[in-house]
C-alpha cells in the first residue's frame, strides 16, 4: 500500500512559512507585529528612544572634546528577539517542508518505511501552521481585545484571561473545528495521527525540568491523593456498574478508564475483563466527553480560585481523566510558563504508575464475577500496554537529578542564585523609600525582617526570604507599587539554565502541536459515542472526582513546594 499523496500541499505550506520568516527578518511586517505584540512594542520604542537619547549625548560630547563620533549598537528589545526567534523557526522548518514538498512531488513512492514516513510530514506541516497562525496571531489578538475591553471599563475583568482564550485552548477548538466542519485533507491525515507523539515526546522531556528535592515533595503528596482518588474512583464504577446492570466488562473496562488514566489504562484493562470493541468504544467516548469539559471548566475555575501552579496542577493531575487533555488544562491555566504542566504531570504519572496495580485488582474482580472468564497472562498485559512514555520520563528525571541538564536544587526551570543579580535589576533607591514606608503593613516579625534584609541588600538573598515576601505581596491593603517592586526582586533572583530554557521552549511547542492534533481527533461521532448507562457513570464518578480533589487542594495543598 503506497500512503505518500502527490499533492503539492506541502510545498505551499513551506513557501508560505518561508514567506511569513522573511518579511520579518526585512522588518516589512512591523506594523503589523507592533498592533500583535504591543507590550513588547512598547518596550521596543523605550529601548530605541533611551539608545537614541544616549546617542545624541555621546555625539555631543565627541564634538566638544573634537574626537571621533561614536560608534554605539542599539540593544535588543523584546520585539527584536521575537522577531527574530519567528524568522529564524520560519526559515528552518519553511525549508525544510520547502525541499521536501518538492522531493514527494518529483518523488515514485513504493511500499515500505520510507514512504510511510514521507507520507506523515504534510500532516505535520498542516498541524504546525495551525500553531503559528494560533500562537504568533490569535493568542495576541484574543490577549490585547481582552486587555482593551477591561481598560476601556466595558467588563472589570479581562474575559480572555478569565476564559483561557490563549494559544493552547485555541489551538484545541481549531484543531475540533477543523475535523467537524472542514475535515482533515487525506494528505494530512497520517500526520495527524502522529499528533499523539509530540504530547508523549514532551512528557518525557518534562523529566529534565525535575530536581529529586520537590519530587520528592510533589511524589508524596500525589501518591496519597492519586492513591485515595484512583482506589475510590475504580471502586464506585464498580458498585454502580453492578448496580445499573452494565455488565461485567463494560463495568470493569469503564473503572480503569475513570479511574486511572484515561485511555491508556482503557486500552491495558480490555483484555483482563475480555471487553468487547463496542465497549472500548463507549468507554473512551465517555472519557472523552467528560474530558473535553473539564479542559475548558477546570482553567476558569482555577481562576476564580486563584489558585497557584502547585494546586492546579494537583487538581487537573487528580481530577481529568486523559493525559493528554491534563497537558491542555494545565496549559490553558499557564500558557506562558511550564510550572503547572510539571505539577500537573508528576501526579498525572503517579496515576499511570497505579496501573499495575488495577489491572491486577480487576482481574481478581473479573473472574470472581464472571462465570465464563478465561485466563489472561497479566504479565504479558502489563508489558506490552504499559505507556512506554512514563519509562522516558524517568529516565530524563534520573539524569537532571544527576546534574547532566541544569545546577542541583533547580525548580520551575530555573536556580536561586540571589548572587549574580545584575546591577540595573537591584532595587532603586526610589524604590527602597517606598519599600520603607510599606515596613508599618508587615503582620509579623519575619516578614519584617524579610523586607529590612530586602532593603538593605537591595536584592533578594534565599530561598526563604522570597517565599516570605511572596505572601506579603498578597496582602490587599499594600500599594501595588510595592507589590510590583517585590516581584521584581523575585524574578531577578532566579535563573534560568540555558538548556533547561531550550527544555521549556521545545517542551511548549510540543504541546501547542499535539494539542492541536488532539483536538483534530474530539469528532461529534466519538463524543456520541459515550452512549447511556457509561456516559451517567462516568459522568457521576468525574464529578465527584473533580469536585472532592478540588476540596483537598484547596483545603490541604500549600501554595508551593
Amino acid at each position: 500500500m503506497i500512503y505518500t499523496h502527490k499533492s503539492p500541499a506541502l510545498l505551499i505550506i513551506g513557501l508560505l512559512i518561508l514567506l511569513w520568516g522573511t518579511l520579518n527578518h526585512l522588518g516589512a511586517v512591523d506594523h503589523w507585529q507592533s498592533t500583535l505584540q504591543q507590550s513588547a512594542y512598547k518596550d521596543h520604542v523605550g529601548v530605541k528612544e533611551k539608545f537614541e537619547a544616549e546617542l545624541r549625548v555621546a555625539t555631543e560630547q565627541a564634538a566638544a572634546k573634537k574626537e571621533p563620533a561614536p560608534t554605539m549598537t542599539m540593544p535588543k528589545s523584546k520585539f527584536d528577539e521575537e522577531k527574530a526567534f519567528q524568522a529564524k523557526l520560519s526559515f528552518i522548518f519553511g525549508g525544510a517542508f520547502t525541499l521536501i514538498g518538492l522531493f514527494v512531488l518529483s518523488w515514485n513512492p513504493r511500499p515500505g518505511q520510507l514512504d510511510y514516513l514521507v507520507s506523515t510530514v504534510p500532516g505535520v506541516a498542516f498541524i504546525l501552521i495551525i500553531a503559528l497562525v494560533v500562537r504568533w496571531g490569535l493568542d495576541p489578538i484574543f490577549a490585547n481585545w481582552g486587555k482593551a475591553v477591561k481598560d476601556a471599563g466595558t467588563l472589570s475583568w479581562d474575559f480572555a484571561k478569565i476564559f483561557n482564550l490563549n494559544y493552547v485552548v485555541l489551538g484545541i477548538v481549531v484543531g475540533i473545528l477543523v475535523v467537524n466542519v472542514l475535515r482533515i485533507p487525506a494528505w494530512a491525515a497520517n500526520g495527524v495521527r502522529l499528533s499523539r507523539l509530540f504530547l508523549k515526546t514532551g512528557v518525557i522531556l518534562l523529566g529534565t525540568l525535575y530536581s529529586a528535592a520537590e519530587l520528592a515533595q510533589l511524589g508524596a503528596l500525589s501518591v496519597g491523593m492519586i492513591g485515595i482518588f484512583v482506589l475510590g474512583s475504580v471502586g464506585i464504577v464498580l458498585i454502580m456498574g453492578r448496580r445499573m446492570g452494565a455488565g461485567n466488562s463494560m463495568t470493569g473496562v469503564l473503572s480503569a478508564g475513570m479511574g486511572v488514566c484515561g485511555v491508556s489504562a482503557t486500552v491495558a484493562a480490555s483484555p483482563v475483563v475480555q471487553a468487547k470493541a463496542s465497549e472500548i468504544a463507549y468507554t473512551i467516548g465517555t472519557i472523552l466527553a467528560w474530558g473535553v469539559l473539564c479542559m475548558f471548566i477546570f482553567p476558569t475555575v482555577g481562576h476564580l480560585f486563584n489558585m497557584t501552579p502547585v494546586q492546579f496542577g494537583a487538581w487537573a493531575g487528580t481530577g481529568i481523566l486523559n493525559s493528554a487533555q491534563v497537558a491542555g488544562a494545565a496549559l490553558a491555566y499557564d500558557p506562558d510558563g511550564i510550572e503547572t504542566l510539571k505539577v500537573a504531570e508528576i501526579f498525572n504519572i503517579t496515576r499511570v504508575l497505579f496501573l499495575p496495580i488495577i489491572v491486577l485488582w480487576l482481574a481478581a474482580w473479573y473472574v470472581k464475577n464472571e462465570e465464563n472468564a478465561a485466563k489472561v497472562d497479566l504479565t504479558h498485559v502489563l508489558i506490552s500496554k504499559f505507556p512506554i512514555f512514563v519509562l522516558g520520563f524517568i529516565l530524563m528525571f534520573a539524569l537532571s537529578s544527576m546534574g547532566l541538564f541544569a545546577p542541583a536544587g533547580h525548580y520551575q526551570g530555573k536556580f536561586f542564585s540571589g548572587d549574580k543579580v545584575k546591577e540595573e535589576k537591584l532595587v532603586k533607591p526610589k524604590q527602597v523609600r517606598l519599600l520603607e514606608g510599606a515596613l508599618a503593613q508587615m503582620r509579623n516579625p519575619e516578614e519584617t525582617r524579610a523586607l529590612k534584609d530586602l532593603i538593605a541588600n537591595r536584592k533578594l538573598t534565599s530561598r526563604d526570604q522570597d517565599n516570605t515576601l511572596k505572601a506579603v505581596a498578597r496582602i490587599p491593603e499594600l500599594d501595588n507599587a510595592v507589590k510590583g517592586i517585590l516581584e521584581n526582586a523575585s524574578k531577578a533572583a532566579w535563573h534560568d539554565s540555558p538548556v533547561i530554557r531550550a527544555f521549556r521552549d521545545w517542551i511548549a511547542w510540543l504541546f501547542a502541536l499535539g494539542l492541536i492534533g488532539l483536538g483534530m481527533q474530539i469528532t461529534g461521532r466519538a463524543i456520541r459515542q459515550a452512549g447511556g448507562t457509561p456516559l451517567v457513570i462516568g459522568s457521576v464518578v468525574g464529578l465527584i472526582k473533580a469536585v472532592g480533589s478540588l476540596a483537598v487542594v484547596l483545603l490541604f495543598i500549600s501554595k508551593s513546594v
